[in-house]
């Protein structure tokens, strides 16, 4: 059955979002009477009826709801320097929501090539990811924010910073405890600076290692996700 993406389900006479009540007439040709799946990104599935259907929009009623159980403990959280090449960071983007991830923040550090990213497409990527994997929560998009601001944040849990240069760090795969709230810093391209990485650290930053080979941010950034997800899976 068809998923479909509608944030504020009241769950009588309610109106698909147009873009996705475009796809539901003009993709799928779907017809009055004829049945849909709906998540609200919040953790529930509704099973809705097409009552009625115009040239760009469609109306329905929920008739069955479902709440979807957490599929892992804790929340993730990544806060990734968006690459030159916005292309990489937005399959990071869809494979981390289709392996699960709880948030993100796009980072602006001191060697980022990207200052700017259009925060409504990377929304409709985790929309896009979110409803291809079949699941029915919406990971937080946070605004892109200073790295200095964000390490200042009071965030719960451990708290890692993934870095290349020389010093003591542990290995995330052996630091991360099952049921933990986690966020993990991934620098840009340039990699975070001495700087950045010493000021992280007396915010309460771990420095850490995703392993042996230097990894492109997109993909330390998916690494991190994995190892996090896979050790909080139920």
């Amino acid at each position: 059955m068809p998923l479909f993406y509608l944030p504020n389900v009241t769950g009588h006479q309610d109106e698909l979002p147009e873009e996705e009540a475009l796809h539901a007439i003009k993709v799928l040709r779907l017809q009055s009477g004829d049945m849909l799946t709906i998540t609200d990104g919040k953790g529930c599935f509704y099973q809705a009826q097409i009552t009625s259907i115009t040239r760009r929009s469609c109306t329905v009623n929920v008739v069955k709801t479902i709440i979807q159980p957490p599929l892992w403990t804790g929340h993730l959280h990544i806060a990734v320097a968006p690459t030159k090449n916005m292309e990489r960071i937005e399959w990071f983007v869809e494979k981390a929501t289709e392996i699960g991830l709880d948030e993100l923040t796009l980072l602006n550090c001191q060697h980022s090539e990207r200052h700017i990213v259009k925060a409504e497409r990377i929304n409709k990527i985790l929309i896009s990811a979110m409803k291809q994997s079949l699941k029915a929560r919406l990971p937080k998009l946070n605004s892109m924010e200073d790295f200095g601001l964000f390490i200042k944040n009071e965030i719960p849990g451990k708290k890692f910073i993934a870095h290349c240069h020389e010093g003591e760090k542990v290995s995330l795969k052996d630091a991360v405890r099952q049921g933990e709230n986690t966020t993990v810093l991934i620098g840009p391209e340039g990699d975070f600076s001495e700087e950045e990485v010493q000021a992280a650290i007396r915010q309460g930053y771990i420095p850490t290692s995703l392993g042996p080979s230097r990894l492109r941010t997109e993909t330390a950034a998916l690494v991190a996700c994995h190892i996090i997800n896979l050790k909080n899976q139920i």
